[in-house]
């Protein structure tokens, strides 16, 4: 499954790791991505979403109901 938060889009960002010897390596870092099950009044039911550690503050500040309207309106199924 892929680690992208619903709410703010966050994918894995990717880069090298640099060793002491200076080897460089690839490397590939994750977002901090959760599912969460919130209770949506407006929809009437409860809603599981993939956020990342930022995407829940987020709902904490914008609340979920207006959160889940752009989830909506971008297309996604919620």
């Amino acid at each position: 499954m892929s680690a992208v938060c619903q709410v703010l889009g966050t994918s894995p960002g990717f880069g090298r790791s640099i060793s002491h010897s200076r080897v460089r390596a690839r490397r590939r870092v994750e977002s901090n991505v959760q599912h969460k099950r919130h209770w949506v009044p407006s929809l009437g039911r409860h809603v599981r979403l993939r956020v990342s550690a930022q995407g829940i503050r987020t709902i904490d500040r914008r609340g979920i109901d207006a959160v889940v309207a752009g989830i909506i309106a971008r297309g996604e199924k919620v």
